[in-house]
């Protein structure tokens, strides 16, 4: 267990052993959720840009990169 104080500002110094296991670094954004033991603290991470096209060829399996290609040019 770790203790820390709040300023008067409203921050707070997160210890060394924590910010090392989950990779902080000055600049980095945390998600506190709700939850019924009480609020759990979690580093935020963007979507890729890339996350939107994840499973997007999914229908072309089993399909040479030229045909899918030619399929879509003749769209």
């Amino acid at each position: 267990m770790y203790k820390s104080k709040v300023t008067s500002k409203g921050q707070i110094t997160i210890p060394i052993k924590i910010r090392k296991e989950l990779g902080l670094k000055e600049g980095d954004e945390l998600l506190f959720k709700e939850s019924q033991e009480g609020y759990i603290v979690e580093k935020y991470v963007a979507d890729s840009a890339f996350h939107k096209y994840v499973g997007y060829l999914k229908d072309k399996r089993g399909k040479t990169t030229d045909e899918i290609v030619s399929e879509m040019r003749d769209n």
